[in-house]
């Protein structure tokens, strides 16, 4: 994630402690019921910092696209259930988690667990923030921002809910192929500090590998949910608009152009693209990483969204390996700020041990797409005495703990606070859906660590899975994880791996421990809980004091009409006087019809739900505001007379919040 915050199973199966082969075979169903959800995250759509870039001035300001989260449930016939969640956010927070953990709770007892529910984020850079309870991760929002937090949470709950009342006998297939041209290592010298052997394995410098599992229910398609590393970063630091980036519109386009999905049947089929180890891979193909395919960052989401699109649709068309055998999770809380590590998972050889979490000066330089201020270069060694002064002011870190992060030069020792800026507590899981290994971690793997990750794992469960996904930014939040030989050079991503340069060896060990207990049937009790900081819930961010229409003008009122005629392609806009988007967030519905006469009623089609549309909030001066939205004609509308009509709220002087609705003069789409 560039610059300050790059930054994010089943319930527990009994299995008879025989061979771990045979156990398995012995243990498998005859089948799986599976099930898909959706629903609406999005908040926070005005005057709110947005979390990705770290930047205190990118603050939303209007909807390019509304935010989702996609569930899939997948239970056998013996217990055995893993939830899925894909969540178009930046990264899980600890307090995320935590949340949605204890309403699941509430809802459906000992059913879902910290062991078989996976939170994970798509890691778009332009979504609201502010929904953690570590301080970190919202300085830049200055705060926290309950309702962000609350549509985040409630949504994953509602899309978990429909998952779950979704679930009908089925089948989950598999196919893997690669993708090219929707990546690039934005992070080649700290790459090519690894062996030989390992960048063998990435020819290239990328990982081009693209996973898809199929849901079916009775031979119907009813999701895809599709897994390849690339960074959410196809939108820019300069945009102000809430958007879920080229994983979104990827799931777009399978959802409405392939499948026929509409803003009034959301839920009919439900495209899930989630993330693997993208730390260093950027979607920016141009300058190593620093810029889109194009000048056009609009184009550039649409662009590589539609390449992951069409290979995972290809691959989802292709699908016939069925996952089969029994669902398998565990879990476990670690404690990350000291683990021993074995000499098994480190370069040397040797034992080492991880440290309280810290952030390098050189992580204030910011990545290649998402450059920071011009105090520092990526990779430069040399202590900064403006960041170490700073540091030490602000944020005091023990001999002990800069020593342990060597070489890094440490500008914010984060876990050393009380309480700590960011998690040290990191939840891990290993999950097996039959045939496939499900790893989880909370952090953003560069290409080769999470390669070793994956060869731990796979170490563990030889004879019993044959398929290996890490999904990343999950479930938690810490940081990226390099490579110890990576870490060495202290680019962005070394000088932001949290626990030291034997973070990455820490997670294999780990998760290999938690892979074996998959294969054992062995319990992974966690010794350690994440604390609880909701004392740290505090936001400077004023809210909506009052909104008010201007001299001569109602709320609704039309200011820019449309212009009479429209071709197909074209750019329709309409401006009306309104009130605070965070009025309300309009949850599960629309700030945007686009609306056709057909006959002597008008029939909507399209929402601010649909890429077609933006919807751009302006505050003209004090309780003034303007909503600026346009309509891009899609090459296939019908010819005829269309209106746009604009949804809205006001907050009047006694606190009252009333809706209203403005509508334009009609206009005519040409064929």
């Amino acid at each position: 994630m560039p610059r300050l915050l790059a930054p994010l199973a089943a319930l527990l199966l009994l299995l008879l402690p025989a061979p771990p082969a045979a156990s398995a075979a012995a243990a498998a169903p005859a089948g799986y019921q599976v099930g898909a959800g959706i629903a609406d995250i999005t908040a926070g759509v005005a005057e709110v910092g947005m979390l990705g870039y770290a930047d205190p001035a990118q603050t939303t300001a209007g909807l390019a696209s509304r935010l989702w989260s996609r569930a899939f449930v997948v239970a056998d016939g013996a217990g055995g259930r893993v939830a899925f969640v894909s969540a178009e956010i930046d990264f899980v927070t600890t307090a995320v988690q935590v949340e949605v953990l204890q309403r699941l709770r509430a809802r459906y007892g000992a059913t879902y667990t910290d062991q078989n529910v996976v939170l994970t984020a798509t890691h778009t850079h332009s979504g609201p923030g502010g929904f953690d309870d570590h301080i970190l991760y919202n300085l830049t929002t200055l705060g926290f921002e309950a309702p962000v937090f609350e549509a985040i949470v409630a949504g994953i709950v509602r899309s978990i809910d429909a998952a779950h009342a979704d679930l009908a006998p089925g089948a989950v297939k598999i196919a893997e192929g690669t993708l090219t041209g929707a990546n690039v290592n934005r992070s080649i010298e700290p790459f090519n500090a690894n062996p030989a052997a390992d960048r063998a394995r990435f020819p290239g410098a990328v990982d081009t590998r693209m996973t898809v599992l199929r849901f079916e229910q009775a031979g119907r398609p009813i999701g895809l949910l599709d897994f390849f590393a690339t960074h959410g970063t196809s939108m820019t630091q300069h945009n102000h608009l809430i958007s879920a980036d080229n994983k979104g519109y990827a799931a777009h386009v399978i959802e409405e152009e392939v499948q026929g999905v509409d803003w009034a049947h959301r839920g009919d089929f439900v495209a899930a693209f989630a993330q693997t180890n993208a730390g260093d891979m950027s979607p920016n193909l141009r300058g190593g990483g620093a810029q889109g395919p194009t000048d056009d960052e609009f184009a550039n989401t649409r662009i590589i969204g539609r390449l992951q699109a069409d290979k995972a649709r290809q691959l989802f068309d292709g699908a016939t390996e069925v996952l089969s055998g029994p669902i398998v999770a565990r879990g476990r809380y670690v404690d990350f700020s000291a683990v021993p590590v074995a000499g098994a998972y480190t370069p040397d050889g040797q034992a080492h041990r991880t440290c309280p979490g810290a952030l390098g000066q050189n992580f204030t330089a910011g990545a290649e797409d998402g450059p920071g201020p011009d105090i520092v270069d990526e990779g430069d060694l040399n202590t900064n005495p403006l960041l170490l002064v700073a540091g030490i002011v602000v944020n005091p870190t023990p001999a002990a703990v800069r020593a342990c992060q060597a070489p890094k030069d440490v500008f914010l020792g984060t876990g050393s606070q009380n309480p700590p800026w960011t998690p040290q507590v990191m939840p891990l899981q290993v999950l097996r859906i039959g045939q496939l290994a499900l790893t989880t971690a909370p952090g953003e793997f560069t290409i080769v660590a999470g390669q070793r990750v994956r060869d731990a794992v796979d170490a563990q469960l030889a004879g019993v899975t044959t398929h290996q996904i890490l999904a990343g930014y999950a479930n938690a939040y810490a940081g990226y994880v390099a490579t110890p030989e990576e870490y060495d050079l202290q680019h962005y991503e070394g000088a932001a791996t949290h626990f030291g340069r034997y973070t990455q060896s820490a997670y294999a060990q780990e998760l290999a421990k938690l892979a074996a207990a998959v294969r054992d049937g062995q319990a992974t009790p966690s010794a350690v809980q994440p604390p609880s900081l909701t004392r740290n819930r505090i936001s400077v961010r004023p809210g909506v004091v009052l909104d008010s229409p201007p001299l001569g003008k109602s709320f609704g009122s039309v200011v820019t009409q449309p212009a009479a005629a429209y071709p197909r392609g074209a750019e329709v806009r309409a401006d009306f006087v309104t009130g605070h988007p965070n009025n309300d967030v309009r949850d599960e519905g629309t700030y945007v019809e686009v609306q056709r006469q057909v006959g002597s009623a008008w029939e909507t089609v399209a929402t601010d739900s649909q890429w077609q549309t933006l919807y751009r909030w302006k505050r003209e001066y004090l309780g003034v505001s303007t909503a600026q939205i346009t309509w891009t004609v899609p090459a296939g509308a019908a010819p005829g007379t269309y209106r746009i009509v604009h949804h809205g709220d006001a907050k009047g002087l006694t606190g009252t919040i009333r809706p209203f609705t403005g509508t334009s003069r009609s206009f005519t789409v040409t064929p």
